[in-house]
C-alpha cells in the first residue's frame, strides 16, 4: 500500500546537504514497511538492523570512526553499504538509544551515505535520554495514520482520490459522487488508517476480520504499558485508556477518570500516552496570532486518540451502526467526526513538525464558547468547526472570529461543499463579515490547499 511519505523520503534522498533520518511515530502505524519498501525500489542495496531482535547490536557502534562500524555492518548483515547505492535502515532504535548519539558521526564523516532511524515509543528515549542529542546533525519525519485519501488509494479509488486533489472552493462535487465518497468515509471511521487494519479490509472485504486485527493492535498498546512501569502504575494507565474514547473532543477532567486518584498523576499518565503517540493533547489557545503553540493554556485540554479505527473498537461501535444504514450525519456523533478530524490535521503539518492540535474555548458562566480545532494557515488562524451531520449552528466560531477581529472560517460536516460570503448575525444583534468555508469531511485532508486557493 502507498504512502504519501514516499515523496518525502525521496525529497530527502535528492538533497544535498542529507541528514541521518529519524522516523517517529506510534507502533505499528507502517514504518518499517515504509522504509523496507523505500529501500527496495530506491537502492541497490538495503542493509538493516533490528535492535529490538538483538539489542547487542548497538554495541557495533561504540567505535569512534563511522567507517569502521559499517565495516562490521557489512560483516553482520552481509550486504554491501556503499554511498549512493545501499540504505542502511536502523529498526527499533529505541532498543539501543546511544546509535542515536552516534548518528551525529555519520553526518560528519559519511554525509552520502543514506541513514535512516525508526522506533517505537521513540519519543521516550528522547525526552528521557542520558546521552547528548546530535543537535543539528539529524532529521525527523513524522508518520501518522493512513489518511482517508490514502485509505482511497488503497481500495483502488485512485479516480477518487484525484477528484478531492483537483478540487477547488465553489466547484461542486456532483451528487453520486458525494455520496459515494460518504460511504467509502464510513468504512475508513470503521477500518481507521492503521495499515493492518486497512491491508485485511483491501484484501477480504470483512470487517469481522478488520475487528479481529484492531482488538490484536489493542492488546498490542496495553502490552506496552509494561514498559512504562518504572514511570507510573500500569493499572492507572489501562484505566485512562479505557476511559480515552469518551474524553475524545472534551476536556481532559481527571476527576471524570478515577475521583480517587490524584489529578496531578492522572495528567502524567495521559502525558505518558501523548509521548506513545497513542493520544494527542489538544491544547486550548489564545489564538491571537501564530505560533498556536506560544499561547496555550496548560490547565486545559482534550483528547483526540491515534486512530478512529482504534477509537470506534474502543467504543465497542459496530460496523452496521457505521454503514448500513446510510444516515447522512455518519453516525450522529461528534465526538466520531471530531476525532477523525484532528487525526487528519495531525497528518496534514509538515511531516518534519511535531504532531500537535489546538482549539479554542471561552469559559463564562453566562457565554461560553469553543471552537473544535484552530488551524495555522500562514500568518492567519482559521476556526474549524466539525459537525456529525449536515447542519448546525456556528456560534462559537462566529464569537472568535468578532475577538479575534477576522472573517474567514470553516465548517466541516456532511453537507456538499460550498463557499458563502455574506454576515453573520450574533447574539446581541452585530454583524460581522463571514466568509465560511463549508467542506464535506472528506475534503478535510486537502483543507490547507484550499485555503491557499482562497488566498
Amino acid at each position: 500500500m502507498k504512502r504519501f511519505a514516499e515523496a518525502e523520503l525521496d525529497a530527502w534522498r535528492d538533497r544535498p546537504e542529507r541528514k541521518p533520518l529519524v522516523i517517529r511515530g506510534a507502533r505499528q502505524v507502517g514504518k518499517t514497511h515504509l522504509c523496507q519498501t523505500f529501500g527496495h525500489t530506491r537502492f541497490k542495496h538495503l542493509a538493516m538492523i533490528n535492535f529490538e531482535r538483538d539489542p547487542l547490536l548497538g554495541g557495533l557502534f561504540d567505535r569512534a570512526d563511522p567507517k569502521d562500524t559499517v565495516r562490521l555492518l557489512e560483516a553482520h548483515t552481509r550486504v554491501p553499504i556503499q554511498s549512493g547505492k545501499t540504505l542502511l535502515f536502523l529498526d527499533e532504535v529505541q532498543a539501543a538509544p546511544v546509535v542515536l548519539a552516534k548518528l551525529r558521526y555519520f553526518a560528519e564523516e559519511l554525509p552520502n551515505l543514506h541513514v535512516i532511524a525508526a522506533g517505537s515509543l521513540l519519543d521516550f528515549t528522547l525526552s528521557d535520554h542520558s546521552f547528548s542529542m546530535p543537535v543539528g546533525r539529524i532529521s525527523y519525519l513524522h508518520l501518522e495514520p493512513m489518511t482517508f485519501e490514502e485509505f482511497l488509494q488503497a481500495c483502488g479509488e485512485d479516480g477518487l482520490q484525484a477528484l478531492l486533489l483537483g478540487f477547488l472552493p465553489g466547484e461542486e462535487v456532483p451528487f453520486a459522487l458525494h455520496h459515494r465518497l460518504l460511504d467509502l468515509l464510513r468504512k475508513y471511521l470503521f477500518c481507521g488508517g492503521m495499515p493492518a487494519a486497512v491491508r485485511v479490509f483491501v484484501e477480504s472485504g470483512s470487517l469481522i476480520e478488520v475487528q479481529r486485527v484492531q482488538q490484536d493492535l489493542l492488546a498490542t498498546v496495553r502490552d506496552d504499558f509494561a514498559k512504562y512501569q518504572r514511570r507510573v502504575n500500569r493499572d492507572r494507565l489501562l484505566k485512562i485508556f479505557a476511559a480515552l474514547p469518551r474524553l475524545v473532543g472534551r476536556k481532559f477532567v481527571a476527576a471524570q477518570i478515577d475521583r480517587e486518584d490524584k489529578a496531578a498523576a492522572v495528567k502524567d499518565a495521559f502525558r505518558l500516552l501523548c509521548l506513545a503517540r497513542v493520544a494527542t493533547a489538544v491544547w486550548r489557545s489564545a489564538g491571537n496570532g501564530v505560533p498556536l503553540g506560544a499561547q496555550v493554556d496548560d490547565a486545559y485540554f482534550k483528547v483526540c486518540l491515534l486512530d478512529v479505527g482504534l477509537y470506534t473498537a474502543l467504543c465497542g461501535l459496530d460496523a452496521t451502526a457505521l454503514i448500513g444504514g446510510g444516515d447522512p450525519s455518519l453516525v450522529n456523533s461528534g465526538q466520531l467526526a471530531e476525532q477523525f478530524v484532528g487525526q487528519e490535521l495531525r497528518a496534514a503539518r509538515p511531516p518534519y513538525q511535531e504532531p500537535a492540535l489546538y482549539c479554542w474555548a471561552r469559559e463564562q458562566r453566562t457565554a461560553n464558547a469553543e471552537v473544535d480545532y484552530l488551524f495555522q494557515h500562514g500568518s492567519a488562524v482559521v476556526p474549524i468547526e466539525v459537525k456529525a451531520g449536515t447542519t448546525g449552528q456556528l456560534r462559537s466560531l462566529h464569537q472568535f472570529l468578532r475577538e479575534k477581529h477576522s472573517s474567514l472560517g470553516v465548517r466541516l460536516d456532511a453537507a456538499p461543499p460550498s463557499l458563502f460570503i455574506t454576515e453573520a448575525t450574533l447574539p446581541d444583534g452585530v454583524k460581522i463579515p463571514l466568509r465560511l468555508l463549508s467542506l464535506p469531511l472528506y475534503l478535510c485532508g486537502q483543507l490547507r490547499r484550499l485555503l491557499d486557493a482562497l488566498g
